[in-house]
């Protein structure tokens, strides 16, 4: 193989496919892309057995067809240090060189027949989905996707399809966030995407896009790339029973306000007390220490009575910085019940601090 490429070009896409690299163990075959040509296209891939990344460029010159392997963070390292020139990529003798005018780097290649074949599109289901509604929804429930959780499930995003409805969710089982999509689909299903996927699919998927799924598998494909990710395989628990169906106030908040008394808050304590009074509301520090946080807004909340209640800020800002209207709101049963913030298709139940 032999081809010439633009050191730009080259840099966005090793750049790109770094976190679907095995960091760890350099010795495994995951730790290296794979680079070949097809026709007029250079295609270069990485996995990590879990999710893959391959991307594909016609802005290269091919002298040789072939195929190569070599280490990604290598081969990232040395390409940023060059000139913003053109760069030859050329297989010799079970080594693959990298050249730049009088500037030239060896690294050696592992057996491309070894590294893992990627998954197939052919015959597989797919949903058609606005790409950039989909990552603008993904982002907005990704704050509540668990780490660690025994129960993998809560590791990942459902995707639950059904009645021409996709409803998007996660939990870490202090707070449900849901996104609702209209689809106009008749296909009944639901898939679990881990917490890694996630964060992938937010920094790609600009461009139009054809998701393709099954069991195990979910695939996406744009002109300029094809992403995979296994599924986790479980049962997601029924978030249809968590969500309140009534609330016996709805209060109308100012976002820009709430989020300016929180932060002032949250330098104390991430836990505090909100207190909502006929014409205003007061925010106070929960903390054992013998440290004290307190601020008030002067809000018309339209009350006849003062209701109160207790919660991590964290999940009250997660919830605002996702959310465009300079309004939201909140419901509210009980102190020691689940509270709901909401925006438009878009609403979070938080579990509170019982104090």
């Amino acid at each position: 193989m032999k081809v010439s490429i633009n050191k730009g070009v080259l840099e966005t896409i090793l750049i790109n496919t770094q976190p679907y690299l095995e960091k760890k163990d350099l010795s495994q075959i995951t730790s290296h892309l794979l680079i070949n040509t097809n026709d007029d296209e250079l295609i270069i891939k990485a996995t990590d057995f879990e999710i893959g990344l391959s991307y594909n460029t016609k802005n290269v010159k091919i002298n040789d067809h072939g195929t190569a392997t070599a280490n990604g963070k290598k081969l990232l390292d040395i390409i940023k240090i060059l000139k913003d020139d053109e760069v030859i990529l050329e297989t010799i003798n079970d080594n693959l060189y990298i050249k730049q005018n009088s500037s030239k780097f060896k690294l050696p290649m592992f057996n491309p027949n070894e590294f893992p074949a990627f998954p197939q599109i052919e015959d597989k289901p797919k949903f058609d989905v606005n790409s950039s509604l989909f990552v603008r929804s993904i982002k907005k429930i990704a704050p509540a996707i668990d780490n660690n959780n025994p129960k993998f499930e809560l590791n990942g995003a459902l995707i639950d399809i059904k009645d021409n409805i996709i409803n998007l969710v996660s939990t870490d089982t202090r707070r449900l966030a849901i996104v609702k999509l209209e689809n106009n689909t008749g296909d009944h299903f639901s898939l679990i995407i881990p917490k890694k996927a996630i964060s992938e699919i937010q920094k790609l998927f600009f461009d139009e896009i054809e998701i393709f799924y099954d069991e195990n598998t979910l695939i996406a494909k744009s002109s300029n790339f094809v992403f995979f990710t296994k599924l986790i395989n479980g049962k997601f628990p029924d978030y249809q029973r968590i969500i309140p169906k009534e609330k016996s106030y709805r209060l109308l908040l100012n976002r820009a306000k709430i989020v300016d008394a929180i932060k002032q808050i949250s330098i104390i304590s991430n836990e505090m007390k909100l207190t909502f009074k006929s014409d205003k509301i007061i925010f106070e520090s929960l903390n054992e220490e013998n440290i004290e946080a307190k601020t008030e807004i002067d809000y018309n909340t339209g009350l006849d009575q003062e209701i109160f209640l207790a919660t991590n800020s964290r999940y009250l800002l997660d919830f605002l910085s996702n959310i465009e209207n300079p309004e939201f709101v909140l419901g509210f049963n009980d102190s020691s019940l689940p509270f709901t913030l909401e925006d438009e298709n878009f609403i979070t139940i938080v579990m509170p601090i019982m104090i």
